[in-house]
C-alpha cells in the first residue's frame, strides 16, 4: 500500500485578488520546476489542509493549492457574493495564468471532483491529467440522498441523522436544505452557528469507513463550521450551478485526457454509483472502487491516489 509523502511546507504563499470582493489564499509546494498540479479541495467551503500537499512527490511536482472563494484563509470569509461553480472555474484559470503554467494536472475529491470536471470540460486544452476521488456530479438526487428525508444516508447513520433532524421543526422537514439555509442566513450569529454545527456534525463525522457515532466531526471550529455549512447549502439550493446531468453530458470533451477515478465502496456521502455512472460515460478513465468510505485519508484511497500521481509524473517527466 502506498502512503502519503512526508510532511512539507510551502516555498511560496501569496494572495490573489480575483475580483473586487474576493482574494484567494494560494500556496505552492514541492519543486518549482516540477510537473504542475492544482489541488481542488472539497466542501464547497472546506479549504485546504496540510496533508493535502502529501499526495504528490515533492521532488517531481510543483504543487499549487488554494482556498476557494470564502473558504479557509481566503477573504472575505464565508462570503457568497460572486460565488458559483463558474466563478471558481475562472479562479483556477486566473491562478494558472498567474503561475505562468501552460498545462497542468488537476486533482480533486468530493466537491473538488465536481469542480475538476467543470474546469476540465471548460478548458480541456489546459489539462494534462485528472485524478478524481469521491465523485460528486452535483445531481439533485445526490444532494437529496444525503440531506433529505427521502434520501438513503439517514438509514446508514441513524444516530447522526437524528441529531441533524432534531435541529429543524417538524413542519419544515420537507426541505431540509432550505430549512437549514433559513438559519444559516439568519442575522442572529447564535442561530447561524447552531445550524452550522448541526450541519457539520452530520457531514463531518460521516466520512470514514470505520464509523464512530460519537465522533464530533471535523467542523467543530466555529469559523470553519459556518464557512462550510453556508457554502454547501448555498451551492446545493442552486443545483450546484449546473444544468441537469451537465458533467456526464459533456464528458466527451475530456475523454482524451488521462484520468483516474477512485471511490470508496462504502462512501455514504457520495455513493459509489456516482463513480460508476461517470466511468460508464468515460470508458477510457481508470476506475478503482476500494474498501473505504468517503475520506481521502482512508488508506485504500491514499494508495490509489498516490499511485495515480506517481504515474502521471512518470508519464510527463
Amino acid at each position: 500500500m502506498r502512503e502519503l509523502y512526508p510532511e512539507i511546507e510551502p516555498y511560496l504563499t501569496y494572495r490573489l485578488a480575483v475580483d473586487d470582493i474576493h482574494e484567494l489564499h494560494v500556496e505552492e509546494c514541492g519543486n518549482p520546476d516540477g510537473l504542475p498540479v492544482v489541488f481542488l479541495h472539497g466542501g464547497p467551503g472546506a479549504g485546504v489542509s496540510a496533508y493535502h500537499r502529501r499526495f504528490f512527490d515533492p521532488r517531481r511536482f510543483r504543487i499549487v493549492l488554494f482556498d476557494q472563494r470564502g473558504a479557509g484563509k481566503s477573504t472575505p470569509h464565508a462570503d457568497l457574493r460572486n460565488n458559483t461553480t463558474w466563478h471558481l472555474v475562472d479562479d483556477i484559470e486566473a491562478i494558472r495564468e498567474h503561475c505562468g503554467v501552460e498545462r497542468w494536472v488537476v486533482f480533486g475529491g468530493s466537491w473538488g471532483s465536481t469542480l475538476a470536471l467543470a474546469y476540465a470540460q471548460t478548458h480541456p486544452e489546459r489539462v494534462l491529467g485528472l485524478v478524481l476521488r469521491g465523485i460528486f456530479l452535483g445531481r439533485p438526487a445526490e444532494v437529496r440522498w444525503f440531506n433529505e428525508l427521502d434520501g438513503g444516508a439517514r438509514w446508514i447513520f441513524p444516530e447522526r441523522w437524528a441529531h441533524f433532524l432534531a435541529h429543524i421543526p417538524v413542519e419544515e422537514r420537507g426541505n431540509m436544505v432550505e430549512a437549514y439555509w433559513r438559519r444559516l442566513d439568519s442575522d442572529d450569529q447564535a442561530v447561524r452557528l447552531a445550524a452550522a454545527r448541526a450541519w457539520g456534525y452530520w457531514e463531518g463525522g460521516s466520512t470514514t469507513l470505520v464509523h464512530d457515532p460519537q465522533e464530533p466531526g471535523i467542523f467543530e471550529d466555529p469559523q470553519a463550521a459556518i464557512g462550510v455549512a453556508r457554502a454547501e447549502v448555498h451551492y446545493f439550493r442552486h443545483g450546484v450551478f449546473l444544468e441537469p446531468d451537465q458533467l456526464l453530458r459533456d464528458v466527451e470533451r475530456v475523454r482524451h485526457i488521462p484520468a483516474t477515478i477512485v471511490h470508496g465502496r462504502y462512501d455514504i456521502i457520495c455513493p459509489v454509483k456516482n463513480a460508476c455512472d461517470l466511468a460508464e460515460a468515460w470508458p477510457e478513465a481508470g476506475l478503482h472502487i476500494v474498501l473505504a468510505g468517503h475520506s481521502a485519508a482512508d488508506p485504500a484511497i491514499v494508495d490509489v491516489l498516490v499511485q495515480a500521481t506517481d504515474s502521471l509524473a512518470d508519464r510527463y517527466i
